[in-house]
């Protein structure tokens, strides 16, 4: 990779003038898809740029880059059921652990409905547990990306900030889902109790 003090090179000898870091990781990303077996190098190679043009100094900009990537996996376990982009993206807000949990939590959870719309005819609590499942796999696949990234930034040492603000950050998701979930069975069960009774 070399680079000028206008451009910067990148080993396919490309010039790509000075652009923001997250418009370098969205290039990093076609350029990903359009070849899927170079995959994990193109996008390391672009990340490694990325890394030049920002430096991140504080564990909220590591939580925000975990926020983007669950969304982004979200949005792509989602599609098939609720369209594309069906969270949306959310960014320049606080981003702190409790906050970037609320708000993958709200987000995704505020889809149930529109999810179990389309199974009418299926158990109750067996919609409850897939949507949960199809939720929790995408942000494991968005936490599981991220913390690659912030890795490659060596960003996540011993003692890191960074480290602890996204350990924290998949703890109260997870939890999250697993309430949400008993929540909805408890509501599920309670309205079949309520429905046998009035029919007695």
């Amino acid at each position: 990779m070399v680079a000028s003090s206008n451009s910067i090179t990148t080993g396919s000898m490309t010039p790509v003038t000075s652009i923001s870091a997250n418009d370098t990781l969205n290039e990093a990303k076609k350029a990903a898809e359009s070849s899927p077996g170079g995959q994990k190098s193109v996008l390391n190679a672009q990340i490694l740029q990325a890394s030049l043009q920002v430096s991140i100094q504080s564990g909220n900009d590591g939580l925000a880059l975990l926020y983007r990537s669950a969304v982004e996996h979200l949005n792509a376990v989602l599609q098939p059921e609720l369209g594309a982009n069906a969270i949306g993206r959310a960014m320049g807000q606080d981003n702190s652990a409790e906050a970037t949990a609320g708000r993958i939590l709200s987000m995704s959870t505020g889809f149930f409905d529109a999810y179990a719309a389309r199974y009418p005819d299926k158990d109750p609590e067996t919609v409850a547990r897939d949507f949960v499942a199809l939720i929790r796999g995408g942000f494991e696949k968005g936490y599981a990306e991220a913390k690659d990234i912030l890795t490659g930034l060596n960003v996540l040492g011993e003692g890191s900030d960074i480290a602890a603000g996204i350990a924290k950050t998949y703890e109260l998701v997870q939890k999250g889902f697993d309430d949400f979930l008993t929540t909805k069975i408890a509501a599920i069960r309670g309205e079949a109790d309520q429905s046998s009774t009035s029919q007695a």
